[in-house]
């Protein structure tokens, strides 16, 4: 053989083995569980990207997250208050099932929860910042144990809005520790240390990062984010009252502020992930567990069922070998859905215990769904529904273009959404939608009946869950 055609085969050999190496790291891949990724925020609405079209706020990480993700663009937090949407997210059940329509109630230890599921299939799992799942009280420590719901890697403390130096517990050692500035850039750099850690092992993850911004106080993000956002620049919702026009900016300013703050770090979390080679091979779930008003409709904070209170950024980035199109996605996906769609995207088995909606097929293309959902409050008298401030009772059924919402009295609301975005005009009564106002009133009351929901006075339900009540008859925040 002559030495040119000798080499020749030599590097067809070669060329041949490494075509088949790359195969078999490929196939490798393929059979590997994807980790699962799930930042939560709190009380950062839907509309506050720049994915969103907010002329105020500029999230290129974000941004570039949505580019490449599905992004469920009408997505709601079913009952829009922190602990509700945290235990819907951990078992898949609607808050009238598992317990917590309402902060601070503990989320009873036996539930079947999202980690304990998935230490079943071998996952390593951890969670990092604040839980709101406890209900034993401000700051404590989650001890241990039963009490985690099934975490086992844990840096986190049950609930606090000082988001400089605050405090956390690191995994057994029951002693207060604090992390050092800003929680959001601490919690950050530790939910890296933790997947850096997961290279080495043999088994995928399955992590929890809960930031507590941008949650008020507004005004306490780190100087050079501050400083990027005058409050008398900031354009406000067209449902803004002039009685709050000057509140809302200067608030605003310091919400927007924690925003850059989360995009950069989220832009980090994946930067790192890239570069530790997992990016790939890892689902990422983007949301929060509900919006602010920060002014519309004369009002702060959640727990209504206006656009900026109940719903919220959802984002799934999916493995390429999931074969799932990233972009926008109508469908109404809902707190309790999160759980069941993680486990199926993962090929894991849904427990019977859920309610939620599994979403793999709909993202496939393979079956229409998510075309209405229900939204509703137990609670009239938590700390920004309170009946002196207009607070009810209400359930709601939310379609791809109408909110209807009634009261323990009737109907209550009706807002075509599509046509008035900023719910400036209520249709209830309205001559010429009273056969839709019937249409939606009896697409709720079979959801209701669906769900077994009587909708009763919100004291029903404390008594039924044996949830104390202070002197005035009420659930102090602080229980």
């Amino acid at each position: 053989m002559k030495k040119s055609s000798y080499l020749i085969t030599i590097l067809g050999i070669l060329l041949i083995g490494s075509c088949a190496e790359k195969k078999k790291a490929v196939a490798a891949q393929e059979k590997e569980p994807p980790n699962v990724l799930i930042l939560i925020t709190d009380q950062w609405r839907a509309q506050a990207t720049g994915y969103a079209g907010d002329p105020n706020i500029s999230t290129p990480n974000l941004d570039s997250l949505a580019a490449i993700s599905v992004n469920f663009k009408n997505a709601v937090s079913g009952m829009p208050v922190c602990s509700p949407f945290r235990a819907s997210l951990l078992t898949g059940q609607r808050p009238l099932t598992h317990g917590v329509f309402m902060n601070d109630v503990q989320l009873d230890t036996n539930a079947v929860t999202i980690a304990k599921v998935f230490n079943k299939e071998g996952y390593d799992t951890g969670y990092i910042g604040k839980w709101h799942l406890d209900g034993h009280g401000r700051l404590q420590n989650v001890a241990p144990g039963q009490r985690r719901q099934g975490f086992k890697f844990w840096k986190g403390n049950e609930c606090t809005h000082d988001y400089n130096k605050s405090v956390y517990y690191d995994n057994d050692d029951p002693n207060r520790k604090i992390w050092e500035g800003y929680d959001t850039f601490e919690q950050t750099d530790a939910a890296i240390d933790y997947i850096k850690e997961r290279k080495s092992t043999e088994n995928p993850f399955m992590m929890i990062l809960s930031y507590g911004t941008p949650h008020a106080p507004y005004h306490t993000a780190p100087v050079e984010y501050r400083n990027r956002f005058d409050p008398e620049k900031i354009q406000l919702r067209r449902n803004v009252p002039d009685s709050l026009k000057e509140r809302a900016k200067k608030d605003l300013a310091g919400y927007y502020a924690h925003i850059a703050a989360l995009d950069d770090m989220i832009g980090k979390v994946i930067k790192n992930l890239k570069e530790s080679g997992q990016f790939e091979n890892t689902i990422i779930v983007f949301t929060a567990d509900h919006g602010d008003l920060l002014g519309s409709h004369g009002a702060y904070k959640k727990q209504q069922p206006y656009e900026e209170s109940a719903r919220v950024p959802m984002l799934y980035y999916l493995p390429e070998k999931l074969n799932i199109a990233a972009g926008e996605r109508d469908a109404l996906m809902n707190s309790e859905d999160i759980m069941p769609t993680l486990l199926s995207l993962c090929d894991i088995s849904i427990p019977s215990t859920v309610e939620g909606l599994d979403y793999r097929p709909y993202m496939e293309g393979r079956k229409q769904m998510g075309g209405a959902t229900l939204l509703s409050c137990v609670q009239p008298f938590g700390q920004w529904n309170r009946v002196t401030k207009g607070g009810r009772e209400y359930r709601a059924i939310k379609t791809q273009q109408y909110t209807y919402a009634r009261d323990l009295n009737g109907p209550w609301l009706l807002f075509d959404n599509v046509n008035d975005p900023y719910q400036l005009n209520n249709l209830i009564g309205n001559e010429g939608y009273t056969a839709l106002q019937d249409d939606l009133e009896s697409l709720l009351a079979q959801r209701l009946k669906e769900t077994g929901d009587e909708f009763l006075p919100g004291m029903e339900y404390i008594k039924k869950w044996g949830y104390p009540v202070d002197e005035t008859g009420t659930v102090p925040y602080t229980h």
